[in-house]
């Protein structure tokens, strides 16, 4: 008989703790449309920039060197010329541009323009995706990236 009632507590502890972990309906993490938890995103990065200065760290990226710590660069609030809120503005802000930039950063190959590149594996290559890094605010900030569809430098290596 005990064993039964301890047996129905443990049931209705997890069938509790279950509704705790189940988002209600309009939490901004319930499963939503695609591109709503995106705007959750700007808007929170939007409503943080509001009330700090333009030198605040919104989010770092990592770059692994082969000897020692990572290498981090940092995206800023910004202003209209540099950082998140040039990013947004110019070119647009959501989970891709994020992942994008912290793919270049992390694993694309230095680009010449003080940043770093993601390129298709073509031969001629192809630069599809490009940050540039060094801002007014510091030398490891995130000035702007954006898409990129042409070949690389004159000069590169014929295939």
């Amino acid at each position: 008989m005990l064993h039964k009632t301890a047996a129905k507590a443990g049931l209705a502890a997890t069938a509790a703790l279950s509704a705790l972990l189940i988002p209600a309906a309009g939490s901004a993490s319930a499963a939503s449309p695609v591109g709503a938890s995106v705007t959750a995103r700007a808007d929170s990065y939007d409503t943080t920039c509001r009330s700090h200065s333009r030198t605040y760290v919104l989010k770092k990226y990592y770059r692994r060197v082969p000897v020692g710590p990572p290498t981090f660069y940092t995206l800023r609030c910004g202003t209209s010329t540099w950082g998140w809120k040039h990013i947004k503005a110019r070119h647009g802000w959501n989970s891709t541009m994020d992942r994008k930039i912290s793919a270049a950063i992390g694993n694309g190959s230095p680009n010449g323009r003080g940043g770093y590149s993601t390129y298709l594996n073509q031969c001629p290559r192809v630069e599809k995706f490009r940050t540039i890094i060094g801002t007014p605010a510091g030398s490891n900030d995130l000035l702007t990236a954006y898409n990129v569809d042409q070949p690389a430098a004159a000069g590169a290596a014929r295939c």
